[in-house]
């Protein structure tokens, strides 16, 4: 009988069905043997607490000019194609994977059975075969871990293959830009990714995966957000751009963390994370302003790209290999989590932004139709790294928050929301944790604790009897009162020694939302539209400045 069931197990664990051959496969090793197995081939080092620091070499962040979606009879029609829905065609695809497949045989390489979405409801087993040891790590830190007894009989449903050290020698023959890509396939539940060791590829490829699958099949929202409950079981969202504070507010010593980067919204309204890590920017790292993060780096973590000293101690501050350092550890390095990874009952939504421009209110609220425009628009400033001189700030715009990854047309997913926020009689709202007083090198980057202070306001019904007032160009909805705030902040406009200079700059950024808005214009409801700034978009600067 023991053979028979070792048999079995073989059986499911063998890889010439997915081509490859003579390969030594080591099957779901422990992070601990990962680990060890990566310092020993000198691909990896451990800094001084025991973390392994690796180096993603060539690439130091996801290449989305080289990533792809096969076009075929179930993408064809429903995927929005352009800039960042490329099209490759199936018979490249299959040489690709028929290439990596060879290029895998006869090495010594790592597969791993996980599953993504905590929701048992949707969960989606995904095998994932690496090359290196430390990708191997990173996919237990990052995706659920199945029990031994779920291995026992593991089915996949997708198949990740990566390959950092194949390039693709003739890219333009085969449909590519340079050697690299990162390629999804619907049809055969693939995912390729071929001469890039980052990381995020993987993750953000399957994300990617989900946000097709997940509304089109299982009426499900995905959302590029992260997500925490209170005590009394209220669930609270938080979408925003990279550098607009994510991470850090929903990190709440008051609430159960659920995730902190990708969740669904199950029409049973229930939010679940997709994930079973955190993958987070370290650039900066102290224990005082980030105390999660900076506590979750300990042995089972896998540091990027960092720099360390002679005593191998990390220097978060240096920044000579990228701006872009992280780590990724699994969820349970956080002390508060929600476990499993899901909870019920949506009841506040925040946008962030970081507003460089010092334009927008710290808080206000949206009406759905403003929910719907400013999530399609995903709005928020970068400001350019000059230290001499001051350097005008550059509005940034990434559909739904988070368009690099978002198969479908925006308007598909900011119709879900809408509908979804109108069902739960969920409140939408818009934090600015950018600049006050000015623009920046003006005024200066609102407080943390005052942040905190809002959202905590919100989470504890502190504002849903307090009076609003309309923004008169954006036309958002402002409290004139939250406890723990200088209420003089409330109202940007106050906070400037210049009015007429505050008006001409909510202008200009204001004509940035429309123009960046055109696009999806000929998609979009009436509702969505007239939730946009109250200028006409045809309005001429020259006529206020």
């Amino acid at each position: 009988m023991e053979t028979l069931l070792k048999d079995q197990k073989m059986k499911t664990r063998d890889l010439t069905k997915y081509g490859i051959i003579d390969s030594k496969v080591h099957w779901n090793l422990s992070p601990k043997k990962l680990q060890a197995i990566t310092v020993e081939k000198g691909m990896g080092k451990e800094t001084a607490n025991g973390t392994l620091a690796i180096n993603t070499g060539k690439f130091t962040g996801r290449s989305p000019q080289d990533r792809f979606l096969v076009k075929d009879d179930y993408t064809k029609d429903r995927v929005w194609w352009g800039k960042t829905n490329k099209g490759i065609s199936p018979e490249n695809f299959d040489f690709l994977q028929g290439e990596i497949e060879k290029y895998l045989s006869g090495k010594e390489i790592f597969a791993r059975d996980g599953y993504v979405c905590a929701d048992p409801k949707y969960r989606l087993n995904v095998r994932t075969i690496t090359e290196y040891p430390w990708s191997n790590m990173f996919i237990y830190n990052m995706f659920l871990r199945p029990s031994e007894e779920e291995l026992e009989n593991f089915e996949e449903e997708w198949l990740v293959l990566c390959a950092p050290g194949y390039e693709c020698p003739e890219p333009a023959k085969y449909g590519l830009r340079q050697g690299n890509f990162s390629i999804l396939n619907f049809t055969k539940k693939i995912a390729l990714v071929g001469g890039s060791a980052y990381t995020g590829e993987m993750k953000k490829g399957i994300f990617s995966a989900l946000n097709m699958i997940l509304p089109v099949d299982k009426n499900v929202l995905p959302m590029h957000c992260s997500a925490n409950v209170g005590e009394a079981g209220d669930t609270a969202i938080f979408f925003g751009l990279s550098g607009t504070g994510k991470t850090t507010l929903s990190a709440d010593p008051e609430r159960k963390l659920i995730g902190d980067d990708e969740h669904g919204w199950t029409a049973e309204n229930r939010i679940f994370n997709f994930e079973g890590g955190c993958y987070a920017k370290t650039i900066d790292l102290t224990e005082e302003k980030e105390p999660d993060i900076y506590r979750a780096i300990k042995p089972g973590a896998i540091l990027e790209n960092v720099i360390f000293d002679e005593n191998n101690n990390v220097d978060y501050f240096d920044s000579s290999i990228t701006q872009n350092t992280r780590v990724s550890y699994p969820i349970y390095h956080i002390d508060d989590i929600q476990t499993p990874s899901y909870a019920d009952n949506p009841k506040n939504i925040f946008f962030l932004t970081c507003d460089a421009f010092g334009v927008l209110p710290p808080v206000s609220k949206l009406t759905p139709g403003q929910a719907a425009y400013h999530f399609i628009s995903g709005y928020t400033a970068k400001v350019a790294g000059t230290e001499a001189g001051i350097t005008e700030p550059v509005p940034s715009f990434s559909a739904c928050f988070g368009e690099p990854f978002m198969p479908l047309h925006p308007t598909k997913y900011a119709e879900m929301l809408s509908k979804k926020m109108q069902e739960a009689g969920v409140n939408v709202w818009l934090v600015n944790t950018g600049w006050s007083g000015g623009p920046y090198g003006v005024g200066s980057r609102i407080k943390l604790k005052y942040t905190r202070a809002m959202i905590t306001a919100i989470l504890n019904g502190d504002l849903d009897n307090v009076d609003f007032e309309q923004h008169p160009i954006f036309g958002l909805n402002m409290p004139k009162y939250c406890p723990n705030v200088p209420t003089e902040m409330l109202d940007p406009m106050n906070t400037w020694l210049q009015k007429g200079a505050y008006i001409s700059k909510a202008i200009q950024l204001a004509h940035s939302f429309h123009l960046n808005f055109e696009k999806f214009a000929s998609e979009a409801s009436d509702q969505i539209i007239e939730g946009g700034p109250l200028i006409d978009e045809h309005h001429h600067l020259g006529d206020h400045v």
